[in-house]
């Protein structure tokens, strides 16, 4: 049975994935910022290496070494590019991108020693479109598409492969807030009449996304950015 973590996993898409690859056999960890009660979820700050080493360490002993991490964890942001502060800006990318790094970086070990890993980076559909008063953010999640591809390069050979999952318009806490805030332009309605497929994605499609590209069968699927977004963005 193989070890996976998933960071951000305690909400949203990242606890959908956590608990998709749970029913797939995994053993799973979690690590997010907020704290929690449930047995495997480990409070780190991704932002934090010394957080994220001791959170794997803990894991390490408690269900094995990692050979599958999700790195779900993120951190959005509104904000006019001429009014946007470079603390506001250093923080979304500190989250989103650094965060990938750091969790990257500590677990790749287990999985060069195992000869097998699969790492899954959970982009942005921003990063492929764009999107006006979100330019940390979508930097950010630019800068995970392209390290997705650097590192399936330099780690295929090891026998880890590396691809990315950038979500649409997906029914989570966040997205509801920033409609809340005015933020989406438009209604999530609005959002859905934009859509092919004409619905809101939910975070279990990008779940079942991230189950195929951990799985035996997608050995041969590296260094890709598959989009699930309903055909918004092609």
């Amino acid at each position: 049975m193989k070890t996976a973590v998933v960071t951000g996993g305690a909400s949203g898409i990242g606890r959908a994935i956590a608990d998709r690859l749970r029913a797939d056999g995994c053993h799973v960890a979690v690590l997010d910022i907020t704290p929690s009660d449930d047995d495997f979820v480990h409070t780190a700050d991704v932002t934090d290496r010394g957080q994220v080493e001791d959170a794997l360490t803990a894991i390490r002993a408690q269900i094995g070494p990692i050979s599958i991490l999700v790195n779900a964890a993120g951190l959005d942001g509104f904000q006019r590019f001429t009014k946007l502060g470079f603390e506001e800006w250093s923080r979304v990318i500190n989250v989103n991108l650094n965060g990938v790094f750091h969790c990257i970086q500590a677990t790749l070990p287990d999985m060069i020693d195992a000869g097998w890993g699969r790492i899954v980076n959970i982009s942005s559909s921003s990063a492929q479109s764009g999107q006006p008063f979100m330019a940390h953010y979508v930097a950010a999640k630019s800068a995970v598409n392209g390290l997705t591809k650097a590192l399936a390069l330099e780690l295929g050979p090891r026998g880890v492969t590396v691809n990315a999952v950038p979500p649409g318009f997906i029914d989570t806490p966040m997205l509801r807030k920033a409609e809340e805030q005015g933020l989406l332009g438009g209604t999530v309605e609005d959002h859905i009449q934009r859509t092919p497929v004409r619905r809101i994605g939910r975070p279990e499609d990008i779940a079942s996304a991230c189950a195929f590209l951990v799985s035996e069968e997608a050995g041969y699927i590296n260094g890709q950015i598959l989009g699930v977004n309903g055909g918004r963005n092609t």
